[in-house]
């Protein structure tokens, strides 16, 4: 529930089209639940008579099970073109929430057993390309960004995830946890920044826009963002 339902659903559909693997989610303008139990988060949302506005529902998969999770520091994909380029399809979506808590390993059930790594908290996309809570999930935002921060001979350096607000230094614990996530959009070669340029170029400006549909963006929101997408996309490809 709340501002993260709508970019998730968009971002998961995202992620699976260029080939990894993403949570299954389905997004409601509105949910009747009938029996509503008392929340311990999230009860603001919910409207009298146990209707539920703008939510994100999640299928979980009886052959897969959570078993942890995994660092963008370290994990079996370091250094591999494949991991570069979810590094770039986070910066296309402005996911800055780039925490290790939000990536799961889910063990398959039966034979033959796979671990499978996931992105399974992608809330924090289609907003500012850093912290802002009143910002989050506003597509203005991730439409007046600016996402690409530098391009050297060999390198691209994106913004997603940005430096902390100025007001923001007053919360050391936060200011330290979050610049140690700057990483994750530097230093990405220019060759692997392309190949996801040219992977997202395959998908057509009606299945782009298709996404955002799928999120409940308006009419004029979808059409907004999708441009954007696409002007990504090209200067990926540009590299």
């Amino acid at each position: 529930m709340g501002p993260e339902s709508r970019p998730e659903t968009v971002a998961s559909r995202l992620v699976w089209a260029v080939g990894y693997l993403a949570n299954e989610d389905y997004f409601l303008p509105v949910l009747h639940v009938e029996q509503m139990t008392r929340l311990r988060r999230g009860r603001k949302f919910v409207s009298p008579g146990n209707n539920v506005h703008n939510v994100r529902l999640k299928r979980h998969l009886k052959d897969e099970k959570k078993i942890g999770f995994w660092s963008w520091a370290k994990n079996p994909f370091t250094d591999t073109r494949e991991l570069y380029g979810l590094r770039v399809l986070m910066a296309v979506m402005n996911n800055w929430d780039l925490k290790d808590i939000n990536n799961s390993v889910y063990q398959t059930r039966g034979e033959p057993v796979e671990d499978r790594y996931v992105v399974s908290d992608l809330g924090a996309s289609f907003g500012p390309t850093g912290l802002n809570w009143r910002l989050k999930g506003k597509p203005a935002a991730y439409c007046d960004s600016k996402w690409i921060k530098a391009i050297s001979p060999e390198f691209v350096d994106f913004n997603v995830p940005s430096e902390l607000p100025m007001n923001f230094f007053l919360d050391v614990p936060e200011l330290v946890r979050r610049t140690s996530l700057l990483w994750l959009g530097r230093h990405i070669p220019r060759k692997d920044a392309r190949w996801m340029g040219d992977l997202l170029a395959r998908l057509s400006p009606q299945q782009i826009r298709d996404v955002f549909r799928a999120g409940g963006y308006s009419a004029d929101e979808v059409e907004q963002l999708g441009k954007v997408v696409e002007r990504r996309i090209g200067e990926l490809e540009k590299l």
